[in-house]
């Protein structure tokens, strides 16, 4: 009964003292991360990009589903283009669309938007000077009947339009979902299978430890583009795909981490004691020591993050990531990069500053943590 009871008591003593400095560690840290001018402004810049990805469909001129209204008249105009527009119902009817649906899908329009320079209302029909081209216009007259309510309608592309006619900004903000979600899938990934096998190499040893570092070693050595580009061609273009690819080639920083952590953590009393008591590997693992190590896997977790974002723009800037419509910044990067050295370079630049900023702020956060959780380079 001693015995038991000298076993288990730094066992009792390390879990109640645990959870009083896990408090304490968590609010300093807060406040410490409060401090960090960098590291507030990025997550003020992913939180606002969060809302920005939940609500997109609402926060644009283009509703459709993927921000895919097409309007050739109009391509490549310059940022704060204004446009008039005559809203003529389309042919077929379009069934309602719910909220829900409305947010995570958008709505098809139930009008075509025909570009023009100016209306005469006539009574029972309108007469319009239909836009075609600069300098180029063309007089037509609807039937109000085939018109909408409120027939006419004003909108400004405050980033301009893309070569289809497309408004930049409303798939600018549609495109932060796939930045967003590519990261998230990536980290997910990327933690469930680095914590666990870093885990199991640490607190096993011996042959499972040599087998997994011999595995890490050889996912170590292969360049990462390669080996997401041999991944996504092997399972395909496409949506998860891409995000299974990239997840798929992020977890070895992290195993490494956490082995490391999870060797001197194993070594400590309160772990012998938790052995010696005949407790689970699992248990000890999963409520002993990966609470310790957490730290130093959310660091590396927030540049992982950063790093999906780039690999995602990359392989849909070369055709094997993300495919149309659906967009992706690397994707309007691709489809607009040509005019970099012609009258509108805005329309490359505009998605390639928004990389720049949201991987910017992940890196902020990645190192406000770092620095907040005191965890070592």
């Amino acid at each position: 009964m001693f015995c038991s009871i000298q076993l288990y008591l730094p066992l009792i003593l390390f879990s109640h003292k645990r959870m009083q400095a896990s408090e304490s560690f968590s609010a300093k840290a807060w406040q410490r991360l409060k401090k960090n001018k960098g590291a507030m402004a990025g997550l003020i810049v992913i939180l606002l990009a969060v809302a920005a990805a939940i609500f997109a469909y609402f926060l644009g001129n283009d509703q459709t589903p993927n921000a895919d209204r097409q309007i050739v008249e109009i391509q490549a105009q310059k940022p704060g283009f204004k446009q008039t527009f005559l809203k003529v119902k389309k042919q077929r009817e379009v069934g309602h669309t719910g909220i829900v649906s409305h947010l995570l899908f958008g709505k098809e329009d139930a009008f075509v938007l025909l570009p023009i320079n100016s209306y005469t209302d006539l009574g029972d029909s309108v007469a319009v000077e239909k836009y075609i081209d600069e300098g180029m216009q063309e007089k037509q007259v609807y039937p109000k009947s085939a018109l909408e309510k409120n027939f006419i309608s004003h909108k400004t592309f405050w980033f301009g339009t893309d070569k289809f006619g497309r408004d930049i900004l409303s798939r600018l903000i549609l495109g932060i979902r796939v930045s967003l979600a590519v990261g998230l899938v990536t980290v997910i990934i990327s933690l469930l299978i680095g914590v666990t096998l870093g885990a199991v190499a640490g607190y096993k040893g011996g042959r499972t430890d040599a087998a997994i570092m011999w595995l890490i070693n050889v996912v170590w050595s292969i360049p990462t583009l390669l080996l997401v580009f041999g991944l996504t061609l092997t399972l395909g273009k496409g949506f998860w795909q891409i995000f299974i690819a990239v997840g798929l080639t992020m977890w070895v920083t992290i195993a490494r981490i956490v082995r490391g952590q999870v060797m001197a953590i194993s070594q400590l009393e309160y772990v012998q004691a938790a052995k010696a008591l005949g407790l689970r590997d699992s248990r000890i693992i999963i409520r002993h020591i990966l609470p310790n190590v957490m730290g130093p896997v959310m660091v590396i977790a927030a540049a992982n993050f950063a790093s999906a974002i780039i690999i995602e723009a990359g392989l849909s800037f070369l055709g094997i990531g993300i495919q149309p419509p659906t967009p992706s910044w690397g994707l309007m990067l691709k489809e607009n990069y040509n005019f970099i050295i012609t009258h509108n370079p805005a329309l490359a630049l505009i998605p390639g500053l928004a990389i720049m900023i949201l991987v910017l702020a992940f890196n902020l956060l990645g190192n406000g943590l770092r620095d907040a959780l005191d965890v070592k380079g």
